[in-house]
């Protein structure tokens, strides 16, 4: 009798100690740094807490140790303690805070001939006010999904550069910080959905050229520049490693690549932190 009950309670701990496993590796990076991702425990209750970052819905999901938020950092984002809000099971707003982490992000300076990638004309600069519109809407949309998986295939198979967070320079004059992760590849190669979602928006872009993006559930918004084609239309859904277009260079661009992007509440990420590479693009 007492071989049986330590018998059992060997398998139990075996149980807890894989469960803790399992769901360190259905997680992202926690990396609480501007453009990174912070994992943010819940109190347990027993529906999804409805969670905000700046006012923004925050993905949340069920773990073996109960609610986590995993709250997408913006890259302008300053370090300090940040608030997390959120509704409890009787539906009082309350608050959670965690610290946001400094993080030097290095310069990129990078030369185009094309002067008006650099210098828009003004009715490029209202294409582009149209095209900042339209890209909001696509990385606000929401769709409830109790079976969201936060981690991503590689859409290609390419050597990834480290400009993510890259504080930009086009021919001298500073631009915004890279929002993406560069993966060179040659013109035409595949690129596949790294999850399953929902197609939202294609469309070809000033900067961005022919895009597509795709909704994973809970704010987990994918984005794909410069493509050579599109083979995937809005409202279709995708399976994991359905191929979506081709690598181009498309919009602004000093070679053939794919711009990827990765938005959890409104906010581009870093993808490094999503992926998983046992995945194979």
């Amino acid at each position: 009798m007492m071989s049986k009950l330590i018998s059992r309670i060997l398998v139990a701990l075996c149980a807890c100690l894989c469960a803790g496993l399992l769901r360190a590796a259905a997680l992202p990076q926690d990396h609480p740094v501007p453009g990174g991702i912070a994992l943010v425990d819940l109190p347990t209750q027993s529906i999804a807490p409805r969670a905000e970052f700046f006012g923004h819905r925050v993905m949340v999901l069920r773990t073996y140790a109960g609610w986590l938020a995993v709250v997408g950092i913006p890259l302008t984002a300053t370090p300090g303690v940040k608030t997390l809000e959120y509704r409890d099971a009787s539906n009082q707003r309350a608050r959670l805070t965690f610290t946001v982490q400094a993080k030097h992000y290095r310069e990129q300076h990078l030369t185009l001939d094309n002067k008006r990638m650099v210098e828009p004309t003004p009715d490029d600069l209202k294409r582009i006010d149209e095209d900042t519109r339209r890209i909001k809407v696509a990385l606000a949309h929401w769709r409830d999904s109790s079976a969201v998986n936060p981690l991503l295939a590689p859409p290609i198979a390419g050597e990834r550069s480290d400009s993510f967070g890259a504080r930009r320079f086009f021919n001298g004059q500073p631009r915004k910080p890279h929002s993406g992760m560069d993966i060179a590849a040659d013109s035409g190669t595949p690129v596949t959905a790294p999850a399953d979602g929902v197609v939202i928006d294609t469309g070809s872009y000033f900067f961005n050229g022919n895009t597509v993006f795709i909704d994973h559930g809970q704010g987990l918004i994918t984005m794909y520049c410069h493509l050579q084609s599109i083979d995937v239309t809005p409202g279709t859904a995708l399976a994991r490693g359905t191929r979506i277009g081709a690598v181009g260079m498309t919009g602004r661009v000093t070679g053939p690549h794919l711009h990827w992007g990765v938005s959890l509440n409104q906010s581009f990420v870093d993808p490094s932190l999503l992926i998983d590479d046992t995945k194979s693009p």
